[in-house]
């Protein structure tokens, strides 16, 4: 998509702190995270939110979930517990309409309003 932030995050068009990488997706540290892990799961296709996902995308799904242990793992935090995290439309809190999943820990987290 072309006005895209996270779109051009993975054409490499704005750089970003790049943590992992395959085919599928890219992961990379958020620019104002919320705990001491803070990382960005994205889809390489713009899929605009979870709203929008169907049964083709499950495959997709799983890998971004593998992902997301992988890292928790590789960051120390899949032992202490993590929070996986996806915003859907502007009252959920979707800033960027691109799929996206946080991945936050290493502190103890709650729920805020």
């Amino acid at each position: 998509m072309e006005n895209c932030l996270f779109c051009k995050i993975v054409a490499g068009d704005i750089p970003s702190n790049k943590v992992y990488e395959d085919e599928s997706v890219l992961a990379f540290l958020d620019i104002a995270p919320q705990a001491p892990v803070h990382i960005l799961i994205v889809p390489k296709q713009h899929i605009e939110s979870a709203q929008t996902l169907t049964p083709q995308s499950d495959p997709l799904l799983c890998h971004i979930f593998e992902t997301a242990r992988n890292l928790a793992k590789e960051y120390g935090i899949d032992q202490t517990g993590y929070r996986i995290i996806t915003n859907v439309g502007q009252q959920g809190g979707q800033s960027v309409k691109h799929l996206h999943f946080h991945l936050i820990g290493g502190r103890t987290l709650k729920w805020e309003n």
